[in-house]
């Protein structure tokens, strides 16, 4: 009888001391203002969208983030802020390629499996922040430039 008293005071003393010493993850941290991404997105995956936008617009962070007033903050550039209309912009950008690829690019309830699938950043701009209209489609313009020839 001892020797389980014992063994139940020693088992009960290891669960109440590995109870104490696990510590609670860290408190996930919150994104500030996020209005068309969504609000659990990793810093994974916010770092891969803004990757993403750089490498499409040939930009980087500055383009849509103002900088920040408080000097002593780590990072220099505020990315809460809304003070930029580059970065509204991009919301807006955002919202545009969300609508088409869902009304027109769905590959679920495509009939033509070999054309686009989906419009991304890069579609339009090519590495640049402002789209070149005459690199958009090279196909299409070079049919229109040989009709247009032709009618001369």
């Amino acid at each position: 009888m001892i020797n389980r008293l014992k063994l139940f005071i020693i088992i009960s003393a290891v669960v109440t001391i590995a109870a104490n010493t696990v510590t609670p993850p860290p408190p996930v941290e919150e994104f500030k203002n996020l209005k068309v991404l969504p609000k659990n997105i990793t810093d994974e995956q916010l770092d891969s969208v803004m990757d993403n936008f750089k490498a499409s617009l040939g930009v980087n962070c500055s383009f849509c983030h103002a900088a920040a007033k408080d000097t002593s903050v780590k990072r220099h550039l505020d990315f809460a802020s809304d003070e930029k209309p580059t970065k509204l912009r991009a919301r807006e950008m955002m919202q545009m390629t969300a609508y088409l690829n869902e009304n027109y690019f769905n590959p679920e309830h495509s009939s033509q499996p070999d054309t686009i699938h989906q419009v991304i950043c890069y579609t339009c701009h090519r590495g640049f922040h402002e789209p070149d209209a005459d690199l958009l489609f090279p196909q299409v313009d070079s049919i229109m430039k040989a009709q247009h020839q032709r009618k001369k």
